[in-house]
């Protein structure tokens, strides 16, 4: 594809793995052991003790991110003829696996905006502060809830009517080959899926919406999700560092005693196409490969996934709607629900699957194995529900009921669709 070459085509970046106590700019706090930022921005490396007594795990301590800050992720959208182009940024992250990934037309955190690293401005933000166009979607979202607390980022799509020549490194593409990349390992970033999940069904036009009656009206799943926010005990206290216990500082990164889970590692970073240069940073390396999948039926010929109400220590608000399942296997000593009937599906019911990656600035080459794959059996169990597409749509105007994980299958779920509105 073109758009390939052009992706792989443009700039450069070079990220080095470093002990810790190497990086600069960056310092661990004698009091707390916290790894912040000189300039009291950006982010830090903090603790958590989580308590949660009907939970998997009871209680467990971990290292997370704290990024109170809330980021722009921002896509400028046109019609060219009547059909939708997004307009797309080739970045490199630190974290990519792949070098450049497309991203949103603006993906910056507000200590990137404000310049607090005193490089070069961002293209395009002023089109997302100060909208000239028509705001199709503007709502904040959550990111993971495992490593992030209490993250959150605006997801914006904006709509323009004026002749825009992209500048260097950007680039329109049609919302159809955009859902064609998704089928491509690590080509599409996270941030893109995300704000990609989020657009209106305007947008997507009325052959996405598959309409029928759903399995449960709007009203029971709000009420299933109020229920379980209202009900579920959990309690997350912010400890500092130092104080995580079964974690251990070895060889310059901070890693679980078992050798599960993710470590905390360092990065320096030189890079030709970003607002600054060089840089060092703190990063998380999962220890282990993901699968993120949902299971999919139809009931009276309308498609619904398996949505599960999860629990992580990061969420603003207890619980948010996940996949049907969201794990690294690796981790676990048995299975999570339905693990196994996903992986267990017969090539023929899979309807997606492919690698993608996770956000590059923070996660370094985490990697999830994303699958949407087709069942026939009538799951009930009291952490799942069946919803449709447009209930997902409908939720998706609303921050923190569906998460970053979730979003991203729900982006892919659009190009399931479209083959199955072609195959009608």
């Amino acid at each position: 594809m073109n758009a390939l070459r052009w992706l792989s085509a443009h700039g450069s970046m070079k990220a080095e793995r470093i002990p810790l106590d190497e990086l600069t700019g960056w310092r661990r706090d004698p009091g707390t052991g916290n790894l912040v930022h000189a300039s009291g921005k950006f982010f830090s490396v903090e603790g958590v003790d989580v308590r949660y007594p009907d939970g998997p795990v009871s209680r467990w301590a971990q290292p997370i991110i704290n990024q109170p800050e809330v980021g722009v992720l921002g896509i400028l959208m046109r019609r060219l003829d009547g059909v939708p182009q997004l307009l797309l940024q080739a970045k490199h992250e630190p974290g990519n696996v792949n070098g450049a990934q497309l991203s949103p037309t603006v993906q910056a955190t507000r200590s990137n905006y404000t310049r607090v690293h005193g490089g070069r401005p961002v293209p395009y933000l002023d089109r997302f502060r100060s909208p000239d166009g028509r705001v199709l979607s503007d709502v904040r979202q959550s990111e993971q809830g495992s490593w992030f607390y209490r993250k959150r980022n605006r997801n914006m799509v904006v709509e323009i009517t004026d002749d825009l020549a992209p500048s260097a490194g950007f680039r329109w593409l049609a919302l159809d080959d955009v859902l064609d990349l998704l089928s491509v390992p690590d080509v599409v970033n996270m941030d893109t899926r995300t704000v990609l999940s989020c657009l209106p069904p305007s947008v997507w036009g009325d052959e996405y919406a598959m309409s029928g009656r759903s399995r449960h009206d709007m009203g029971e799943i709000l009420s299933w999700i109020t229920q379980r926010r209202s009900t579920v005990e959990i309690h997350v206290e912010r400890i500092p560092l130092d104080r995580v216990g079964g974690w251990r500082r070895e060889r310059g990164a901070i890693a679980h005693e078992t050798g599960r889970y993710f470590t905390v590692m360092g990065v320096s970073v030189t890079a030709s196409d970003r607002e600054v240069g060089a840089w060092t940073q703190p990063m998380i390396e999962p220890t282990a490969t993901g699968v993120v999948a949902f299971l999919l039926n139809r009931f009276d010929g309308v498609p619904h996934v398996l949505v599960r109400a999860r629990v992580e220590p990061g969420y603003a608000d207890v619980a948010e709607l996940g996949p049907t399942v969201q794990c690294a296997p690796a981790n676990h000593d048995t299975p999570p629900p339905y693990l196994e009937e996903v992986l267990g599906t017969p090539p023929g019911r899979v309807l997606f699957d492919t690698m993608l990656s996770e956000e590059g600035g923070r996660f370094h080459h985490a990697r999830n194995r994303y699958l949407i794959v087709e069942t026939d059996a009538d799951h009930a169990h009291p952490d799942f529900r069946w919803v449709s597409l447009p209930q997902l749509t409908e939720l998706l105007r609303h921050s923190h009921y569906l998460n970053v994980q979730a979003r991203t299958l729900i982006a892919c779920l659009y190009s399931v669709v479209r083959e199955m509105v072609a195959a009608r």
